[in-house]
């Protein structure tokens, strides 16, 4: 800003002139209907001196922008008004000549209170004219505008705008103090920028926007003369309308014609100018995240809106967290990747549509910095239209009844990261996660070997009769999904094959609670109360066997974080959608960087995954995989990937986690409507929720390398190595309790094999030679026959059992 210097004389002049008037020719002139009375004269008199002095100018509203990670993909608009301030050289000459031509010709002439108009006005609305004239400047029509958006009461709003001499006096005074202050082209500007130009735009750049899509840089002749002549009337004379139409030409035409006269344009360029056709393209700028760039990126917008409201930084409540949302101009570069976004649209949807009961939820989080880089699901971000719904019955067959509509197709409740009544889903085996690496924080090492039946009887007490309880028992029971499975396991080939029999004793030895407590610091949270009371200790957080099986509820976003996690080595980030905000000077908010903490030792991160390359087809070369649920994701990714598959009892929901180095993706499929529904989610199928994550994360990984994850190396892969005893050809009750001696667990195998040992006596162990302190030695039983028997396996490696096809848990 610059003071501008003016004559001591005019000035005084001015404000005495101001004072004598005030009273007569101001009520006169600016509201011909007051009647020349003693009363306005006395009050203009004795108000003078008390107006302030100077005006307080607040920030009018301005609009928000969101934008993809890339910086330029426009993702969504939010304001309360449509309102984007520009410099003075960001004007076209055309509208500021227009607007000169339009509300004040004298504009570079007055110093702010044009005498010589409220004279002219006065004459005019004396002599009974037809036509009413007013002799407000554009300064004091900015002052005006300036009271009103620095109110902080509704009063103060109307007193800004009523028709007082009171208030014409007030405006006359603040005008000549803000033509002290600012120079005529920095009014001009802040004129533009606030004033109101109808159909929802507010200010020039709004404007030039909303009726001819370009910049008010590149405003002709004719577009800025119908700008510049709807600011006295914008609804009345808006060109969007049919009785509006003719009067926003007549009005233009005006305009133009008074550019002419103030010798702003030629009278050629004016005819010109009058003699194109008036065309707007009367497009409204998307508000919210109903109306965002891309239909399906409605999701992540909302996710990013609850984000924003649960900031302290913006404000103590949130309502002034919105209101500066909407209201404080910002510029977001969110973190939605434009790439693994399309890719989760596609992928969700694909043989899956909007219709359908069942829920294709997908995330995808950068591990390292927590950032969000997709959310989809196959819904329409909308709200159904209660007049002309278009969402049908709720699939919970006693919601139905009482015609409640579901959320399909159209929903805007936050599927993907919970709240708002959404609780989250159970996720089945991923939950397995939790078991091994508590396990890991426990010194339990990857090699670690549970003969693992068909089924187990645990030490977790469930409701006696219930169905997952041993027959005619209160212990929790859990069985595998294939009889194959049984066997004698370690984390690669139980993780790999969804080994049931293998986790609830793995949490039986590491404690309950403290799967819990490491399902907590890898981001799992307990939006349901019954959930929440479980994972206390008052709750019987010790008793909860069933926990590693996934029965406790997730969202898919809390769930690719968990898992994200884990390929950042064990550094925990807060899932977070912007990467940055600047507001309107440019100016950068230090409120989007990463929150990071490390959570989970590197050593036991790295061994978690190690063991999660198997259920997805991959290994490393210190793995020892066998079985896979989801074998085909590797070779689909084409890059290294870890991960792994869930379904929970009825196949009410399926799960899928698959991630490289750069991306988590998880998935869930369900019925958010009805968590006990009897469709079935399925896994590798067409509709299913497999193809939807590994298509997500081969779409996201193209064009980026493929980066190896750090096997683990140390006693976390095969523990304290002890050797076995040699037992062969003893008898399998001294063999038993040698074993047992030795600090090892025993489990005599049903299978005779021929060997050169008696029949009935030990032909061999499995396996032999050396394994971990603590673990599974199985004596094989000899049915003699003199051959020599395999003598197991390589130590710490319970051999090759059967898998299950891909999809099953």
């Amino acid at each position: 800003m610059r003071k501008r210097d003016h004559n001591v004389f005019t000035n005084a002049a001015s404000l005495l002139i101001c004072g004598l008037l005030a009273g007569v020719v101001v009520a006169a002139a600016a509201f011909p209907a007051v009647a020349m009375s003693g009363l306005a004269a006395k009050a203009g008199a004795e108000t003078f001196g008390a107006l302030p002095k100077e005006l307080t100018v607040a920030r009018a509203p301005q609009i928000s922008y969101l934008l993809a990670s890339d910086n330029k993909t426009p993702l969504a608009t939010l304001y309360d008004e449509n309102r984007r301030d520009v410099k003075f050289a960001d004007i076209s000459p055309n509208m500021l000549k227009a607007i000169i031509a339009a509300e004040d010709h004298d504009f570079y002439k007055h110093n702010g209170v044009d005498l010589n108009g409220i004279a002219r006005a006065f004459v005019n609305n004396q002599s009974g004219a037809n036509s009413q004239q007013g002799a407000s400047t554009l300064t004091m029509q900015y002052v005006r505008l300036a009271i009103a958006y620095s109110a902080t009461h509704p009063a103060d709003v109307v007193a800004a705008t009523e028709d007082t001499s009171a208030r014409k006096i007030r405006e006359m005074n603040l005008a000549l103090q803000v033509d002290k202050e600012f120079s005529k082209d920095e009014i001009l500007t802040r004129y533009l920028n606030l004033a109101s130009f109808g159909n929802g735009a507010y200010g020039v750049f709004a404007a030039s926007q909303v009726y001819f899509g370009k910049s008010p840089k590149n405003l002709k002749v004719e577009e800025a003369a119908l700008l510049a002549g709807m600011v006295k009337a914008p609804t009345t004379n808006d060109p969007t309308t049919r009785s509006g139409y003719p009067l926003a030409l007549d009005r233009r035409n005006y305009v133009i014609d008074n550019m002419v006269k103030t010798k702003a344009i030629t009278q050629q360029e004016g005819d010109a100018a009058k003699a194109v056709k008036l065309v707007v393209k009367d497009k409204r700028t998307p508000n919210g995240c109903v109306a965002t760039n891309q239909k399906d990126w409605g999701f992540f917008c909302d996710y990013f809106y609850r984000w924003w409201l649960a900031q302290e930084t913006f404000g103590s409540t949130t309502y002034d967290r919105e209101r500066r949302l909407k209201s404080g101009g910002y510029t977001i570069t969110t973190t939605l990747d434009v790439q693994a976004q399309n890719g989760a649209d596609r992928a969700v949807r694909k043989n899956l549509g909007v219709n359908s009961k069942a829920a294709r939820m997908v995330a995808a989080i950068e591990p390292g910095t927590g950032r969000v880089r997709a959310l989809s699901v196959n819904r329409n971000f909308k709200i159904d239209d209660p007049k002309k719904p278009q969402n049908k019955y709720s699939s919970d067959p006693k919601k139905a009844k009482k015609k409640i509509r579901g959320n399909y197709p159209n929903t805007v409740n936050p599927l993907l990261s919970g709240g708002q009544g959404i609780t989250g889903y159970q996720a089945g085996s991923t939950f397995k996660m939790f078991t091994m690496v508590a396990a890991l924080e426990k010194g339990v090492p990857l090699a670690y070997p549970i003969n693992s039946p068909a089924e187990f009887k645990s030490e977790y007490i469930v409701e006696q009769g219930s169905p997952a309880a041993c027959a005619g028992t209160h212990f929790y029971c859990p069985k595998n999904a294939s009889a194959s499975m049984a066997g004698v396991h370690n984390m690669w080939t139980a993780f790999g094959n969804s080994v049931n029999t293998y986790f609830v004793p793995l949490e039986q030895q590491v404690g309950a609670e403290n799967v819990i407590k490491a399902a907590q610091k890898l981001g799992i949270t307990f939006r349901s109360s019954d959930d929440a009371r479980r994972a206390t200790k008052e709750g019987g957080a010790n008793q909860w066997g069933a926990f590693t099986l996934g029965v406790s509820l997730t969202t898919p976003l809390e769930l690719a974080n968990a898992y994200a996690t884990l390929a950042a080595d064990g550094k925990f980030c807060e899932p977070i959608p912007v990467q940055q905000i600047r507001d309107p000077e440019g100016n950068k908010l230090d409120v989007a960087n990463p929150r990071c903490e490390q959570r989970i030792s590197t050593e036991v991160a790295r061994a978690a995954v190690d063991a999660a390359r198997c259920p997805v087809g991959d290994r490393s070369s210190v793995s020892k995989c066998s079985g896979a649920t989801a074998r085909n994701v590797r070779g689909i990714v084409g890059k290294p990937v870890a991960g792994k598959s869930g379904t929970t009892d009825g196949e009410k929901t399926s799960s899928l986690v698959a991630m490289t180095k750069q991306f988590a993706v998880a998935g869930i499929m369900a019925d958010p409507d009805w968590a006990q529904t009897n469709q079935q989610m399925g896994h590798d199928t067409p509709t299913g929720i497999n193809p939807a994550v590994y298509q997500t994360l081969r779409d996201a990984m193209k064009g980026k390398p493929g980066i190896e994850f750090t096997p683990p190396n140390g006693k976390i892969i095969n523990g304290d190595q002890r050797s076995i005893p040699n037992v062969k050809c003893q008898s399998v009750d001294g063999a038993r309790s040698r074993l047992k001696e030795a600090g090892f667990s025993v489990v005599v195998s049903d299978n005779k094999i021929a060997s050169d040992c008696p029949a009935g006596s030990v032909a061999g162990t499995s396996p032999d030679g050396r394994t971990i302190k603590g673990g599974v030695v199985t004596i094989e039983v000899s049915s003699g026959g003199g051959s020599t028997p395999n003598q197991g396996n390589t130590p710490g490696n319970p051999g090759n059992p059967p898998g299950r096809p891909p999809g099953n848990n």
